[in-house]
């Protein structure tokens, strides 16, 4: 009789410590692509996320809002160093997490590593400002300060790019976190504690508290923390938001979108579909920015159906980790059966199938969890296919007949993230981007990032911004300081100006 094989156990990371969960309670992590378990990770409870909590504000105080910008910025820049090194090794543990395919992910991980250089390179600039007053003898200046501990929930998606985006701006404006990774996708998360350690962060600068939704409900409701930066769905963050406001504890919201793709009539149409696949075959189009609603100009409406109709039968799916696959697998089964309700949904709503709407099997796809790449041509922006995130490979194309219509369509939502217009008229382009209720606008590109760049949404999609001057700010606050030296004495009973 073959013997068991022990798989890998994750403890929680707390105070630079591997921490059992007390419980002993765990829980297995699956390979989607085999579906086979290949590590275990531990259920953290509320009172290991309340030690957590306070670990980080015991490092804070005593050790890291006394290091100088200077001294943050250079462990940053060995932390970023470490994950450059290691991006082919994160990659492939991503990959056997969630499913994407390793060319994303490990390029994603080396991304990471710019977003810390980005900065790392702010950790020593964060000045403030001397503010004139109306007296002579009033000196007055104004300090950006850190928050202090910072609660981070990000989503099994991008794990590593999630992260990046928050704790980088984190630890150089001088805070200290607790993150807590989904239950989908944790490896990563956990690994990236001993690249902090090894780069020389402070025990307890970083601490990861893994587990389902009662880890993050501990979380969100817990006292003692000064923002939680959270990723996820719109559902998720109004449990968020509704739990950190008993203690009034502000939170920042990347959520999800339904973004519009508008393909003008004199676009360059060679580009524009390979934009359109890159909006939402990329990821398995399992990414919050995802182009998920083509809209198409009568003109060229026909030929843009038959072009994406023709090429997404060829998308390469395979295993995740050989470079040569094109697409991998849905994450883990709950996405993977809400993905063919919305299918199953858009059919009996009488979109036009052109192509895939079923699970993709045989061959090297085993028992994976892969869905055929699906697009569905004459759908209606009020049918549900175009009014909810479905965060898989699934295609809802709308025709428009001017621009007035594309902008009325491209907002009828109630999300706004992102947003893509492809056109060669430079006059239209500003009048568009303009018009969309989208925190970001792609012109002539689609899916494309910048550390220096501000992300973030509107409406349903969240607010707050990551990366960019904005991000930074976001876990920072301002402490202004009055000094009076003056030699007179004042009227106690009225307010001095």
């Amino acid at each position: 009789m073959q013997q068991a094989v022990a798989l890998p156990a994750y403890d929680l990371y707390i105070g630079g410590r591997w921490v059992p969960p007390r419980n002993k309670d765990r829980f297995p992590t699956y390979n989607p692509f085999t579906q086979q378990a290949w590590a275990e990770i531990a259920q953290a409870d509320a009172d290991e996320v309340a030690m957590a909590i306070r670990t980080a504000r015991d490092t804070f105080e005593r050790v890291w809002k006394h290091k100088t910008g200077l001294e943050r910025a250079t462990l940053m820049f060995k932390l970023a160093d470490l994950v450059d090194a290691s991006a082919e090794r994160i990659g492939k543990l991503e990959t056997t997490d969630n499913g994407k395919v390793i060319r994303e992910t490990s390029g994603q991980a080396r991304y990471l590593a710019r977003v810390l250089r980005f900065y790392a390179g702010y950790a020593d600039k964060l000045w403030g400002k001397v503010i004139p007053l109306d007296r002579a003898d009033v000196f007055d200046y104004a300090a950006m300060v850190p928050l202090g501990v910072i609660g981070l929930i990000t989503a099994w998606n991008s794990p590593m790019s999630l992260l990046g985006n928050k704790l980088a701006a984190c630890l150089a404006a001088g805070n200290c976190v607790v993150v807590k990774p989904s239950e989908h996708a944790s490896v990563t998360t956990l690994e990236f504690g001993k690249l902090m350690e090894q780069a020389g962060f402070p025990a307890g600068v970083f601490n990861v508290v893994t587990g389902d939704a009662r880890t993050g409900a501990a979380l969100a409701s817990a006292t003692g923390l000064d923002k939680i930066s959270f990723t996820g769905s719109a559902g998720a963050g109004r449990a968020i938001s509704a739990a950190a406001s008993k203690n009034l504890t502000p939170v920042i919201m990347e959520l999800g979108g339904k973004s519009p793709n508008i393909i003008f009539a004199d676009a360059n149409l060679d580009k524009a579909c390979n934009g359109a696949f890159a909006g939402i075959f990329a990821a398995t189009g399992q990414t919050c920015i995802a182009g998920s609603r083509l809209l198409v100009q009568r003109p060229i409406y026909n030929e843009v159906v038959t072009r994406l109709t023709m090429r997404a039968p060829k998308i390469r799916l395979g295993n995740p980790l050989d470079p040569n696959t094109e697409m991998g697998t849905v994450a883990n089964q709950p996405q993977l059966d809400r993905i063919m309700g919305y299918i199953n949904s858009a059919k009996k709503e009488g979109a036009r199938l052109m192509t895939g709407g079923e699970r993709a099997t045989g061959g090297d796809l085993g028992n994976g969890l892969f869905i055929q790449p699906t697009i569905f041509a004459d759908v209606r922006n009020d049918m549900k296919l175009a009014q909810e995130e479905i965060f898989g490979p699934v295609l809802a194309i709308i025709p428009f007949d001017t621009e007035e219509d594309a902008i009325a369509i491209g907002n009828d939502s109630r999300f706004g993230l992102a947003s893509g217009i492809w056109t060669q008229d430079v006059n239209r382009v500003h009048r568009v981007a303009k018009a969309l209720h989208t925190g970001l606008v792609w012109v002539n590109t689609y899916r494309a990032v910048g550390a220096q760049i501000p992300f973030g949404g509107v409406k349903e999609s969240g607010h707050g911004r990551e990366r960019g001057q904005e991000g930074m700010l976001e876990f920072m606050t301002t402490k202004n300081v009055m000094i009076n030296f003056s030699e007179e004495d004042r009227d106690p009973f009225a307010i001095q100006t």
